[in-house]
């Protein structure tokens, strides 16, 4: 599949800045070598997974795009199906974005998102909804996301609809990185800072996790 001719907008808006920056490329014996290996490998798979079926994803490709050589995904993550696991696993990103009690949570998940997107260089969450891949692959990522964020705060919600309180309040996490992703570069959120967005965006994820 050519990403050029077939790739839709809206995907290539939600990922394109989520590049590897020439990561991974440095001292990887050290420590933090090591580390910003790792991350530039996952996000080039992120991307690659993305943006493609799994069958046409390649660990020379993924390596290409993350500056490593491909013996070093190799010795990493063993497989393109664990490097695929790993890029279908929502946990970390959720153990950030619910380490807050749930009188403040609104306000620190949108802090929480912008600040795992600057990290990440690339959103958290997005690839739930934008990827290519196989209905197999879709269907993964989409049972991964429900066990992984959607059910584990409907878990810390109180009240009552807890259920589809947490579906609402995930759909509007993942609009919000669809917003930011793709007004960038010069949309006004690309220049509101981080408390602004919390400002406007936050009311509405509190009324939703209080609950009524």
């Amino acid at each position: 599949m050519s990403s050029s001719t077939e790739e839709p907008l809206t995907t290539a808006s939600v990922t394109a800045d989520d590049g590897a920056g020439g990561e991974g490329g440095g001292d990887a014996g050290t420590e933090a070598g090591a580390e910003t290996g790792r991350e530039a490998i996952v996000r080039a798979a992120r991307r690659a997974f993305t943006l493609r079926p799994y069958a046409e994803v390649t660990m020379r490709g993924i390596a290409a795009d993350a500056g490593v050589s491909p013996s070093l995904i190799v010795k990493r993550f063993g497989s393109k199906e664990a490097l695929f696991n790993t890029v279908a696993d929502f946990r970390s990103a959720a153990d950030e974005l619910f380490a807050a009690a749930p009188a403040v949570l609104g306000r620190h998940l949108v802090l929480t998102m912008v600040g795992l997107r600057d990290r990440f260089r690339g959103d958290p969450l997005l690839r739930v909804v934008f990827s290519l891949g196989i209905e197999d692959e879709r269907t993964l990522l989409r049972a991964r996301f429900r066990e992984q964020v959607t059910d584990r705060l409907a878990a810390g919600l109180n009240g009552p609809d807890a259920q589809l309180r947490a579906e609402l309040i995930a759909g509007q996490l993942l609009g919000l990185g669809a917003t930011l992703s793709l007004h960038r570069p010069d949309g006004a959120g690309s220049h509101a800072g981080p408390e602004r967005l919390a400002d406007l965006y936050a009311p509405g994820l509190q009324r939703l996790i209080d609950g009524p």
